[in-house]
């Protein structure tokens, strides 16, 4: 009777589909990011509210393995958000178990400050110091040449994101981490489906984190994930999501442990209760059922998702590539496949108009354009307002406090990054009427301030 029922309302929700949301709506205003969503996207959030399930459920196992698979990861954790796995990751690495590699107040975690702020923000939250590297030019993504420079006795890791889907170099990153012990965090929240020399990123670091918020390749509305193919790791990370609690079994499962009345941890009386024995200071960062359905019918269309991506940004390419004695168009590394969250352009310094010229002009027309994240970080609020330690490459420690002109010298290509660039979209929603449109606005643009036709 009930899988009748269900089958009943699956009808009607296919029939609302198709009435309502069916049919593809003209873009007035092209976004620079966006989600797709389908049929089966509405009937799996409709099969997960029958269940009156509530939080992570069958959906939820059903969308770890399956992510897990598609990365050939061993494990994949989801949470709530993009930001909370690289606060969950880097969480991991504090943890007291693992010994001398641990991350404690005052060590180092390498990075850079053309990011997306909860790269860092972590990496602050634990009284961590980042040093700051500057990033190449057409990639946006860190100088692989100048990490070992920056390395001192206290760096512990590196901590890095794919910027816009298109990889840094993972083989220096790797060597060099080896060479150093390093833990190596991957922030592919920008770069699901990316891959370098065949692996998928956020596969070949220690960890690897993900986002699901809208903009992103896939979505859940809000989500993240991260995955490992180390089981130490795993454990801890799951400790960390889930309240700190050291016991593995889910919620509204006993036993799975195997040992919940039978040992004694701490200062507690043998015996206490295990799901309620906490080893680490943690969050709770899970999410519903509701948010897995959506996922796992995103995850199937994902390979579609990503061609579309990639077709979008050939594209681009073909139409201003005879621009670039006033533009700098995204460069992609040998055995690099980008996944292309967004297409980056940056302005030459010798161009005959600025970055705000041009996007406001494209705003104007519309078509939406958005700024490489914090642009450069140390020249945020967050920085300028607040009392913290950081490097830059091998300085010596800095406070915010001390900032000025001479340390934003040290990092050339970032400060030009915030100057000089922006992106636009690239997403599954967008086809080749859309990409000529925006192509076509910016050749307009160049073509009046050059006087080129």
């Amino acid at each position: 009777m009930e899988e009748k029922l269900r089958n009943q309302v699956k009808v009607y929700v296919r029939e609302y589909y198709k009435k309502v949301h069916g049919h593809k709506k003209v873009l007035e205003y092209i976004p620079p990011s966006g989600k797709l969503l389908g049929e089966e996207e509405l009937l799996n959030m409709i099969d997960a509210s029958l269940d009156m399930h509530l939080t992570a459920g069958r959906f939820n196992k059903t969308f770890e393995s399956k992510f897990a698979r598609y990365l050939d990861v061993k494990y994949a954790i989801s949470t709530n958000s993009g930001s909370s796995a690289n606060l969950l990751a880097l969480s991991a690495l504090t943890s007291y178990t693992l010994g001398e590699r641990r991350l404690n107040k005052g060590d180092e975690v390498i990075s850079v400050a053309a990011t997306f702020p909860t790269t860092i923000n972590p990496i602050f939250q634990y009284g961590l110091v980042p040093v700051f590297v500057d990033c190449e030019l057409g990639t946006y993504n860190i100088d692989a040449h100048k990490i070992e420079e920056a390395i001192s006795p206290k760096t512990k890791a590196i901590f890095l994101a794919h910027t816009l889907g298109n990889s840094y170099d993972l083989d220096k990153v790797m060597h060099i981490a080896n060479k150093y012990n390093l833990w190596v965090i991957e922030d592919s929240c920008d770069a699901l489906g990316g891959e370098f020399k065949g692996k998928k990123l956020g596969s070949v670091g220690h960890i690897g984190t993900f986002s699901f918020y809208p903009a992103h390749h896939i979505t859940m509305g809000e989500g993240g994930a991260v995955v490992t193919n180390d089981s130490k790791l795993h454990k801890l990370i799951m400790s960390f999501r889930d309240w700190g609690r050291d016991c593995i079994c889910p919620p509204a499962r006993d036993g799975v442990c195997g040992k919940r009345f039978s040992q004694q941890l701490g200062n507690l009386p043998y015996g206490y209760d295990h799901k309620y024995t906490y080893s680490h200071i943690g969050y709770n960062l899970k999410i519903t059922d509701w948010q897995a359905a959506l996922g796992c019918a995103q995850i199937d269309r994902l390979e579609s998702f990503l061609n579309s991506r990639r077709k979008n940004a050939e594209l681009l390419t073909k139409l201003l590539c005879d621009l670039q004695d006033y533009l700098i168009l995204p460069k992609v590394a040998e055995g690099v496949n980008p996944s292309w969250f967004g297409y980056a352009i940056s302005i030459k310094k010798t161009a005959p108009f600025t970055k705000q010229e041009l996007v406001s002009y494209l705003e104007y027309n519309k078509i939406g354009t958005r700024e490489l994240f914090a642009g450069n970080i140390l020249r945020q609020p967050m920085i300028v307002y607040d009392d913290v330690n950081f490097r830059i490459g091998d300085s010596k420690l800095i406070n915010s406090q001390e900032l000025n002109s001479s340390h934003y010298e040290l990092l050339p290509n970032t400060d030009f990054i915030m100057d000089s660039t922006f992106w636009i979209g690239t997403f599954q929603a967008l086809g080749d009427v859309e990409i000529t449109k925006m192509a076509s606005t910016i050749r307009k643009f160049v073509d009046a301030k050059t006087k080129r036709n």
